[in-house]
Parts: structure tokens; sequence; C-alpha cells
């Protein structure tokens, strides 16, 4: 299924009216006669609900989620600073999406690669509305915040690599660049009509494109900016709180189900096969994690749980409402070994210091689930690919998707990452990383 993205009520109506006028002119029929005939859609209450209930679990894996999740993951003298950091950049990145960035995604007017003509959402009425998969349609804002979640969560997940020595004001910085050149642009290519990457037919449910590889790869290319952490990998740098991680993964896997199933647009049947598809495959990829670690020659561990479970919900995340659930059990087993692989050997080997394995899991994993995608919704094993599909040239689209999600991303990036390190500075002072983010950057300490 190639996803289509919202319109407003402004282009249906115009749609409709140039309907109604070619057929009243072809009929003799006065074109006012015509016109009122012609009754504006209506948002199904129902769906409306749901999306409203999706777009507030997606800010739950923000807050407390994600803030839980990577504070936890830190060393307790960085504990309130990743936390800080996680909730300021959502907080940024809802504001920046209602002046500029659902009009560069979104439209209504665009080209291949972004959009235009919305800004401050100076077209939209609490009476406009947002096409769904069907003939249904919900409330433009309604649309309009669950997309808003999105944009903030993608940028969260890229401090994942930056933690324990990125300054909180070239965070901010950061985050206003990278959303403007990297994030909407990828939105529109992958979601919106018109779009790059849309009109080649690339699968993306839920993500794995625009959120995952997006912030995986952004990750690796502005932790190489900034640089290891003071005595990594030499001095030992373990979780402090693995209990509060535990806590946040939870919360994030709760709260993917609005991400997953909310991307549906409504609440039927393929809402119904993405919440199953969110269940089976994150289970099946947290035991296959706690599975590699024991063939490894280590125990099963609490944190290989988490990290499998995080894993699988972004594997699964493009292929939600693309696979059959055998299909999606298949794809979480795969992704968490792939994944388990690159943070346990492959990080070691090349030395790179991604603190908290942003890009080991959301890049990687989201690369794993993009191109699965493309096999998993082959019919013949249980996907929902018609009669025509061919799972060759499916597969071949999803590459090309994968490549240039990682292209935009990695130079886009490298841009919005030089540009902040000229004009804030990227890093702390070696005295604050010593003494700790929490006390340096914010003068408070998480824990007495």
């Amino acid at each position: 299924m190639i996803r289509k993205l919202a319109c407003s009520t402004a282009t249906l109506g115009a749609s409709l009216f140039a309907a109604a006028t070619a057929y009243a002119q072809e009929a003799g029929v006065p074109i006012a006669a015509a016109t009122e005939t012609v009754a504006a859609a209506v948002p199904n209450p129902g769906n409306n609900a749901w999306m409203m209930t999706s777009t507030i679990l997606v800010l739950m894996m923000i807050l407390p989620g994600l803030a839980l999740f990577y504070g936890g993951l830190t060393r307790s003298k960085n504990m309130l600073s990743t936390m800080t950091q996680i909730g300021a950049t959502a907080a940024l990145a809802m504001l920046i999406w209602v002046m500029w960035g659902y009009s560069t995604a979104f439209g209504p007017e665009g080209n291949a690669f972004f959009s235009w003509g919305n800004l401050f959402l100076s077209a939209t009425t609490s009476d406009s509305t947002a096409a769904t998969f069907s003939d249904e349609v919900i409330s433009e804002y309604v649309f309009i915040s669950f997309q808003m979640t999105f944009a903030a969560i993608t940028a969260a997940l890229i401090l994942g690599a930056t933690a324990e020595r990125m300054k909180f004001s070239a965070t901010m910085l950061f985050v206003t660049i990278w959303l403007t050149i990297v994030y909407f642009p990828i939105a529109h290519m992958v979601w919106a009509g018109g779009g790059l990457l849309f009109e080649m037919g690339a699968l993306d449910f839920a993500g794995g494109t625009v959120v995952h590889i997006n912030a995986g790869v952004s990750a690796l290319v502005l932790s190489f900016l900034l640089g290891k952490r003071k005595g990594y990998p030499a001095e030992p740098m373990p979780p402090h709180s693995l209990t509060l991680t535990m806590v946040g993964t939870g919360l994030l896997w709760v709260g993917w189900f609005g991400f997953n199933a909310g991307s549906e647009l409504e609440a039927d049947g393929t809402a119904g096969l993405a919440m199953i598809n969110t269940f089976v495959a994150t289970a099946s990829a947290a035991l296959f994690w706690m599975l590699c670690e024991k063939f490894s020659g280590h125990k099963g561990s609490a944190l290989g749980y988490c990290s499998g479970i995080i894993a699988g919900l972004v594997a699964v995340t493009p292929a939600a409402g693309n696979s059959g659930p055998f299909g999606a059990i298949v794809l979480g087993a795969v992704a968490s070994i792939v994944c388990f692989i690159m943070v346990a050997k492959i990080k070691p080997a090349f030395g790179y210091d991604d603190s908290l394995d942003a890009f080991g899991i959301h890049g990687v994993g989201g690369i794993v689930g993009a191109i699965g995608t493309g096999i998993v919704y082959a019919p013949s094993l249980g996907g929902p690919g018609g009669d025509d599909f061919v799972m060759g040239s499916q597969v071949m689209t999803q590459i090309i998707a994968v490549l240039v999600a990682i292209g935009w991303a990695g130079v886009g990036t490298l841009v919005a990452g030089l540009i902040t390190k000229m004009v804030t500075g990227l890093r702390v002072s070696p005295e604050v990383e010593m003494e700790g983010l929490d006390i340096g950057e914010h003068g408070e300490r998480a824990y007495n």
C-alpha cells in the first residue's frame, strides 16, 4: 500500500467545487445551485478520538518514556541534563512545527523535496480536515498534532549519541537547524503526495526512514563531530539506573502503539494489524537479544532485554501495517540480532562514541526494518501486498529510500552541526564534563 497523506479542507473543497462546476455546465444547471449540493466532509468522531489518543501516547513516549530510558543509561551526574535536553528539544520542536514545520512537510504547495503555503497554520481552521486512507477525514488540527509529536521524538532520539558532553545551548540551536533542513524535507519526501520517495512507492508505515534512519544516521554524524566522552572507552561508564531505563522502556512500548497503530489515521482493521505486529515483533526482538547475549558467553541481562525491545519496535515501525504477524516476528528477530552485532561487536571495533547506541539501534534497526518491509509485504508471507506485488522491485525501492534518507540526513546533519559549532560551540568544557552536566549546565542534581 502506498501511503497517502493529509490534504486540507481547502484542497478537498477545491476539487469538489471543480467537479460540481463541470457537471453543472454540462447539464445546464446554474453553478450556484450545483455548488449548494456539495456537502463538506465531516470528520469521523471515532477516528478523531483514536488519533487524539494516539497523539497523547506518542507524547508519553517522549516524556516520560525516552527521558527515563536515556536518563537511566547515563551516569548519575548527567541524569537531569539528559532528561532536560529531551524535554526542551520536544518543546522547541512543537513550536517550530506550528510556525513552519507543518508547512514545509505537508504543504499545501510543494515539489519533490519540500512544501510551503501554510506558515503559522494560517490556512487551517477548526473546520479544516485531513484525508485518511479511505473516504474518511479527520480534523486537520488532530493530524497536525499527531505529526508534531513525530517531529519532536525524532529530534530527541538523536540526543542518545550526544549524551554527557553536548552543550544545552548547542542542542537548541542544532535542533532548530536540523528540523528545518533534514526532518521536514524527509517527512515530505516519504509521506506527502508529490514527495520524491512517496511517488516512487516506498513503503514506510510509521517512520522507519523518516524517524529512525533519519535520527540514527544524524546521531552518528553528530557523535563524530563532538568527539568521544572524556575517558571513553578506557573508563567504565555503566548505566546508573537500569530500573529507570526499564520503566522508560515500558512506557516507550506502550506509547509505540499510538506511534504505529495511529499511523493508519483510522481505527480500522489495518490499525489492528499494526497493533498486533507491534506486540509480536517487539516480544521476538527482546528474547532474541537475550539469546545473543547467551550465545556470546554472557548472561541474559535487563539492559539486553530493553535494547531488544527498542530494536524490535524500531524495525516493525515501517512494517507495522505492511506485514503479517509472522513476518513481523521474523523481522523483529533479525533486527535484534543485527543490532546486537552492531552494538556489541562493530561499535567497539571502530571505537566511536555513540553514547547510548542511537545509531546502533535506531539507525541500524531502521535500515533492517525499512528493507525488510519490502519482503514481509509479500502476500505469500502473510503481508497485505496485492496479486501484482513484485518483491524484487519493492525491495529495490526500499533500498533507494534508505540510501536517500542516509545521504540527506548525513549531509544535513553535518551542515547543521558545523553551523552550531561555529555559533555556540558543541561541547561543554572539560571541567563541566568532569563535574557533570547536571551542575555545570543546569545548576542542580538528580540525587542528593
